[in-house]
């Protein structure tokens, strides 16, 4: 059975004008030839993701999403400079192939990438694809160590010195995100307060050694080979990269893992299959990652509690879209009962904790 991620046809309202972006491509790239075909990859909640076929070539293209936007969210131009700086010292990035900033062409800024085919695990494991107890240890141990590699690379090498400001980079991000869930907070919404109190109460200092962070890693975020579904040959969705804390990107990546004593309103709101027999433990994970790059952890209750939140206000974010009719998107529905699981998440964590 074929299990590579495929496209499908494009959302209503979501449409592309396709002879504008055949024009910009064939401008854009030298030798480009044939008719265009425009197709749309339905997962992801956030900036909209087009297959291209030109020929016999295909590409990839990234918009930002239709509606209300976070002011400093769905930067085109950041994902397609992080992308050009990594492409040769990171082989899991897609190569980028074109940026505009003309939005004559769609209405927006957006860029292109090369393609890179193969599966991108969602909620369950698809029909015709199994992991034995050794082998999902194994993908979990894999994923875990290129995010390590990510963190790695000398950002000041590569030209990315000035791509973000590590100084103050927790500080930032706790308030930052605290004033987009205000803003974005809908009636039906849980407050989220004592969450964000404890966050600017128990708040680190800075790491010593800021990285490249990607900030949405995870599992539905890389592509396997399809020869060997335990190799990671991408990474995608680079949207929300910056230079920062890397304890801070493994936290956000945690918040997503859902493991197999998870209780039932965590598994519920479950979004990959890292509940599968042999599947790492979030604790397994860290010590992993502890052991790979020799950073002491001790206080990861506040990274992991402020990737809950964090991953709570993306939520609400996308659910004030559709509260709103910005978007006609029925996955977007059943966010808010996300948002109070992952409030009730948070505020667990806060109850055990020893910070």
């Amino acid at each position: 059975m074929d299990i590579i991620d495929k496209p499908r046809e494009i959302r209503q309202g979501e449409e592309l004008d396709a002879k504008a972006i055949e024009g910009f491509l064939k401008e854009s790239i030298p030798g480009l030839t044939g008719d265009i075909s425009i197709q749309q990859f339905p997962s992801g909640f956030s900036n909209l993701t087009y297959m291209l076929s030109v020929g016999d070539r295909n590409f990839v293209l990234r918009r930002p999403p239709f509606g209300r936007k976070a002011k400093s969210a769905h930067d085109m131009s950041r994902e397609y400079r992080i992308l050009n700086a990594l492409k040769d010292v990171f082989p899991y990035a897609p190569r980028p192939v074109a940026y505009t900033e003309d939005t004559s062409i769609i209405g927006c800024p957006f860029y292109v990438m090369e393609r890179i085919e193969g599966i991108i695990l969602r909620k369950d494991l698809p029909e015709g694809l199994h992991f034995t107890p050794d082998e999902a240890r194994q993908l979990c141990e894999n994923l875990l160590d290129v995010q390590c590699e990510l963190h790695s690379i000398d950002y000041k090498k590569v030209g990315l010195e000035n791509f973000g400001k590590p100084e103050g980079y927790v500080k930032r991000q706790v308030e930052g995100w605290s004033e987009r869930y205000r803003a974005a907070k809908t009636p039906d919404a849980p407050d989220f307060e004592d969450v964000m109190s404890w966050l600017h109460e128990k708040m680190p200092t800075d790491f010593r050694n800021p990285c490249i962070i990607h900030n949405d890693f995870k599992l539905d975020n890389v592509v396997l080979d399809p020869k060997n579904p335990l190799k990671i040959i991408g990474v995608l969705d680079w949207e929300m990269a910056t230079i920062g804390d890397p304890i801070m990107d493994l936290g956000n990546s945690l918040a997503y893992w859902v493991q197999a004593d998870d209780p039932p309103d965590v598994q519920a709101i479950r979004m990959m299959p890292t509940n599968i027999p042999g599947a790492l433990t979030r604790e397994e994970l860290v010590a992993r990652y502890a052991e790979k790059t020799g950073i002491a952890i001790d206080n990861f209750d506040f990274y992991l509690c402020f990737g809950l939140f964090r991953l709570a206000v993306i939520a609400q974010q996308i659910y004030y879209r559709y509260y709103h009719g910005q978007t006609k998107d029925e996955r977007f529905k059943l966010l808010i009962i996300a948002v109070n699981v992952l409030e009730k998440s948070a505020l667990s964590i806060i109850d055990k904790s020893r910070l």
